[in-house]
């Protein structure tokens, strides 16, 4: 009888939905159990998981560790795929597989250079792949003189957390003043530069940016999956050009994500993304994770999660080669379910007597806000703060 297969995902994001059904469709007919874990309850990975837990709030990175190794141990987890401390984790990975459990991310110096995007582009030109020109600002004074050599040369400024994932903090500089076309229609990435200016005049907070030359499109994610030992077994690169998606192997955007992943061992799932400067490819960002849109290149017929999982296993999937590219798509929200909770009050302002003494008199009936038994495992619940909201729909805060 063939074993079932544990995975666990921490703390990730809504898209992992679409990884874990991809892993329990593999193509092996392989039995699979999904353990997640997060610190919101709404998050549909929790409702999508066969157990389920909330993550405990305000663990430093090394009590986090702690509370790792005793999920996967009491877990029993063959595969953990982390993005939670990734690094801290990843330079404890000979105890998670003293457990008997492989880590699904790079080994911890990889995951370390790619934290800083200024290390990393250091790090990359040094190997050769192209990146753009940047500027590491934290001052007003060299924000300006940043913002003002990059449109010396006809291009636009643009700035973001030299740390952070996804698009957090991404603005664009322009000249114009703040008018009220930046209040009509939806929240613009436009920002007039002298506001940020007196942002940083004015602000008590140090800043650590990242400014560059706007990018042109299309912007290309290619998803990597390399072994441990360090041959690359895919590079499928997705192209994203307005609301229009698709997919390439263009030695242009391929071949510098092969050279990487081979040059600076990332190993297992990670995500490369690359756009244009001045009509060249050069490197935008790197993932040591798996991309949120991983689960697209099933158009190109590759079930990516199963054979990352397959490869943590010890068996080899072979090279990843689709044989067809997926036409062009476009991505569209839809429903995902989440847990079901009892929200016995809705509101802050104190209910009439009539109603107060009603509810008092049926107190031990009422359900508070609370996982369910079936959800959640009986040692997964800890108990939940339930806070009322206010009258504008926003969480009353303790």
């Amino acid at each position: 009888m063939v074993s079932r297969v544990r995975v666990w995902l921490n703390r990730t994001y809504a898209e992992n939905v679409f990884f874990i059904e991809q892993l329990r469709h593999n193509p092996q007919d392989r039995p699979v159990d999904i353990h997640a874990t997060h610190a919101d309850p709404d998050s549909p990975v929790l409702a999508a998981a066969d157990t389920a837990a909330l993550e405990p709030e305000g663990l430093s990175p090394a009590a986090y560790l702690e509370y790792a190794l005793d999920q996967c141990a009491k877990r029993g987890i063959d595969v953990f795929v982390p993005v939670l401390h990734q690094s801290v984790l990843a330079a404890h990975r000979a105890e998670f597989e003293a457990l008997g459990t492989v880590l699904l991310c790079p080994p911890g110096e990889a995951v370390a250079v790619f934290q800083d995007k200024v290390c990393a582009y250091e790090a990359v030109a040094k190997a050769g792949i192209a990146v753009p020109p940047w500027w590491r600002v934290r001052t007003e004074d060299e924000f300006l003189a940043a913002v003002e050599a990059i449109e010396a040369t006809g291009h636009k400024a643009c700035f973001k957390p030299a740390s952070g994932a996804g698009g957090v903090g991404f603005r664009v500089v322009t000249r114009g003043s703040f008018s009220l076309v930046h209040l009509s229609g939806f929240p613009s990435p436009y920002i007039p530069v002298n506001l940020v200016l007196e942002a940083l005049r004015e602000g008590e907070e140090a800043v650590d940016w990242l400014v560059m030359p706007r990018l042109d499109e299309p912007e290309v994610s290619v998803d990597c999956l390399t072994g441990p030992d360090g041959r690359v077994r895919m590079a499928v690169g997705r192209t994203k050009n307005g609301r229009r998606r698709g997919f390439t192997l263009n030695p242009a955007w391929i071949q510098p994500s092969r050279r990487l992943a081979e040059a600076f061992r990332l190993h297992w799932l990670t995500n490369i993304q690359f756009r244009l400067y001045e009509g060249e490819p050069v490197l935008m960002d790197v993932n040591t994770r798996p991309a949120g849109g991983l689960h697209q290149l099933a158009q190109c017929g590759l079930n990516v999660p199963w054979a990352s999982v397959r490869l943590a296993l010890g068996e080899e999937p072979g090279d990843l080669v689709p044989t067809f590219l997926g036409p062009d798509y476009a991505v569209v929200a839809g429903p995902r379910p989440v847990l079901a909770l009892t929200l016995p009050q809705q509101r802050a302002d104190s209910p009439p007597p009539a109603v107060a003494a009603t509810a008092a008199a049926t107190a031990t009936a009422t359900p508070s806000l609370a996982v369910p038994e079936a959800a959640l495992p009986v040692d997964d619940r800890p108990p939940l703060t339930v806070r009322p909201l206010l009258s504008d729909g926003s969480a009353a805060l303790p």
